[in-house]
């Protein structure tokens, strides 16, 4: 049974698009052929160590219907120039690669595979289902996205959309705000979504590791090579209040418990395994760690501001402008890993951590350093250290080699949001593809937090344990916080 928003954004989207959206679509088709070079930073991501995709798993709370999804796509996000656009090599300019406009047929994008009701573990399917996509691309001959659609009732949702994007489209934040773009508060379908986007802004500690200082041996360092390895995507929600108690009592902020709980979680799960002990057999209490670990977290964040979602909205229904593509910085981040009494410790590191950031120009350094070599040297990399394509080495791939995590937190809705109408459980962002073996998402809607992890499973084994051991690490933290008394 349809709920009545349900039904009449279902109605909406069926109706014949009005005069003013034909005569901006024909705008938009004669513009089919239009060509425009592709920035340097796409044109890296084409490169086959940076061949990075964007997941972003999306659970509705009713059953999905394609057509609405698919009379919404047309006036919305094809309305973007580069979902609506291919990237090809343009032989008559030294193989240089450029964005050429073209008609997109949204039945090779919005995939919608039949199912079957009586799935014992819906969970497990997803899981696999989203393995199985991270093993393969997108064909070239088509623009880099695409949209599978999901009639899958499980514990959180009753149905779920997974949005492909390859990231030559767009950084993290620019995609997600686009997505969010397309949605609408649920208690009124005109309004856009309320967000706050957050962006943590060491230079020398940047240099010493395109250099030579490495993370030590540790469990969760991948082997070379484990950009080409599936990744297995696995989430855990929990409650954003438990995680605002313990921001107020300690007087943090979000970014602060999130890589506080990270650092706990991290900590129980190495301890678990040096320990001996690397089943779901819960925790090892022992101190096994070695004296000194150094683990770090390439930081990739959005340098620029943000176009914003109301500039994203504005350029897709009204042919606005608004700033596009990757614009990325570097931040190294240290993650304490140590067995600690006092759990807050955890948090008061992560602050001190994250503070230290915010005073500092690494990332605008690494994001201009990066850009200027792309610029002299292309995108080719060679690590022949004779060879001037070595700079370009340094500053884009050795940094992420040399550190073992990819981490993330993104700030989202605060109110109920439908996505073309479908209103929405969760939200839970990663990407497949990367250098590091292990990728940590936060990402937050309305009352709750969704921690996403992705990994190569020839290293971490167990996610569900490492997910566990973080959600665990909140629940020892928030009882610290009761206990003394700062809540």
């Amino acid at each position: 049974m349809e709920s009545g928003n349900e039904l009449k954004w279902r109605k909406q989207a069926l109706k014949p698009i009005d005069t003013t959206r034909r005569s901006s679509s024909s705008k938009r088709e004669e513009k089919t052929g239009e060509e425009e070079p592709l920035s340097p930073s796409p044109r890296l991501f084409h490169d086959s160590n940076f061949n990075i995709y964007g997941i972003a798993i999306m659970g509705c709370k009713t059953r999905i219907y394609p057509d609405v999804f698919k009379a919404n796509l047309s006036h919305t996000l094809l309305r973007h120039p580069r979902f609506s656009s291919l990237q090809v090599m343009d032989e008559r300019n030294k193989g240089e690669m450029k964005w050429v406009r073209t008609q997109v047929d949204l039945e090779k994008h919005v995939i919608v595979p039949k199912l079957d009701p009586n799935i014992d573990s819906p969970e497990k399917f997803l899981e696999d289902y989203i393995y199985n996509l991270s093993k393969t691309s997108i064909n070239e001959s088509q623009p880099l996205w695409d949209l599978h659609l999901l009639n899958l009732r499980t514990s959180e949702s009753e149905a779920v959309g997974v949005f492909r994007i390859h990231h030559s489209l767009g950084d993290g934040t620019s995609l997600m705000s686009l997505l969010l773009a397309c949605t609408r508060q649920m208690n009124d379908p005109l309004a856009l979504p309320t967000v706050f986007l957050n962006t943590v802004v060491d230079v020398f500690m940047f240099i010493a590791t395109a250099l030579f200082l490495k993370d030590t041996q540790n469990p969760l360092k991948g082997p070379p090579g484990a950009e080409f390895a599936p990744r297995r995507i696995v989430y855990r929600t929990v409650s954003l209040d438990d995680i605002k108690l313990v921001k107020n009592a300690m007087n943090t902020t979000i970014n602060d418990v999130a890589l506080g709980i990270t650092q706990a979680g991290l900590s129980r799960y190495i301890n678990r395994i040096y320990g001996g002990n690397n089943k779901d057999e819960g925790a090892i209490e022992m101190d096994n760690l070695p004296k000194k670990i150094r683990l770090r977290s390439t930081l990739l964040i959005n340098v620029r501001p943000s176009a914003g979602i109301q500039a994203l909205a504005d350029m897709m229904e009204k042919d606005g402008k608004a700033k596009w593509g990757n614009w990325i910085g570097y931040v190294l981040l240290l993650f304490t890993v140590a067995i600690r009494d006092d759990q807050l410790e955890y948090v008061r590191d992560a602050k001190a951590t994250i503070d230290r950031k915010k005073r500092s120009l690494e990332a605008i350094f690494t994001f201009s350093i990066a850009e200027l070599a792309l610029k002299l040297f292309g995108v080719k990399v060679n690590f022949n250290l004779s060879n001037y394509s070595f700079v370009l080495a340094a500053s884009l791939i050795c940094p992420m080699l040399k550190t073992d995590v990819c981490f993330s937190n993104l700030v989202g809705p605060l109110e109920e949001i439908g996505f073309y109408g479908h209103p929405m459980a969760f939200l839970a962002p990663s990407s497949y593809g990367l250098l590091h073996a292990l990728l940590i998402s936060f990402q937050s809607y309305i009352d709750k937090m969704t921690i996403v992890v992705s990994v190569d499973e020839g290293t971490i084994p167990n996610p569900h344990q490492l997910c566990d051991d973080i959600v665990e690490s909140l629940r020892h933290i928030k009882h610290a916080v009761v206990t003394k008394g700062l809540a």
